[in-house]
């Protein structure tokens, strides 16, 4: 293992090691689940809530299965969806990258000890096509977020790409979580249930695509 490889692994985790520490001794580590509470921290983390966000949103991605989406409707909620999402996609974006990162300098077997049997799979080895797979796979709400990034470091994809391609695809249920949060604190029941409806077409739109898009194939194939 290079030498740069190493250095790199050591600061990731202890980036993630210090950002866990904090949001462990505010009491989120056990109450990831309830995004009332996760905001009631950041509110009490004052000018460096932005910054909590941030660590706790990383560390829930590298540190399987903790979720995620508490944490950005609990930002949503404290800082709206504009400033909620970008504060999210700062965090997932970090943690995304460590994930890849501790894949692609550890290897398979340690990856697999973290993730389990879950490890996506895929016979596509192009640049190219790796990107549009990690793209898709952001927009898949039912896909293990952590997961895909772990698998995608044992891959060939350049971190780049990768990185490019999860910010992108984050960004549309990132952006209506943070929505949620935040008509959930204004307790606007109108906004909600546009906000739910918008959720559900939105992450009906790949799944969707992907099945037509093997229907056609299949049709292709058959004639």
């Amino acid at each position: 293992m290079r030498p740069s490889r190493i250095v790199l692994a050591g600061l990731v985790f202890g980036a993630l090691g210090v950002g866990w520490w904090m949001a462990a001794s505010g009491g989120a580590v056990t109450e990831l689940y309830e995004p009332q509470k996760i905001r009631e921290l950041i509110d009490r983390a004052g000018i460096y809530g932005p910054l909590l966000v941030v660590a706790i949103m990383a560390a829930a991605i590298v540190f399987s299965p903790l979720p995620s989406a508490p944490i950005a409707l609990a930002a949503g909620a404290a800082y709206g969806h504009t400033w909620g999402t970008i504060y999210v996609l700062i965090g997932a974006e970090i943690g995304a990258i460590a994930a890849f990162v501790i894949a692609r300098v550890c290897g398979r077997a340690v990856v697999r000890r973290l993730v389990g049997e879950k490890l996506p799979q895929t016979r596509v080895n192009t640049q190219n096509g790796l990107t549009v797979v990690v793209f898709v796979t952001r927009l898949l709400p039912f896909l293990s977020f952590d997961a895909v990034s772990y698998a995608a470091g044992l891959t060939r994809l350049t971190t780049v790409r990768f990185a490019a391609a999860t910010l992108a695809g984050m960004i549309p249920a990132t952006f209506l979580l943070a929505h949620f949060g935040a008509e959930m604190r204004a307790d606007d029941g109108t906004g909600m249930a546009v906000g739910l409806a918008v959720f559900a077409l939105v992450m009906l739109v790949p799944p969707v695509i992907v099945y037509i898009y093997r229907k056609r194939g299949a049709v292709l194939k058959g004639g």
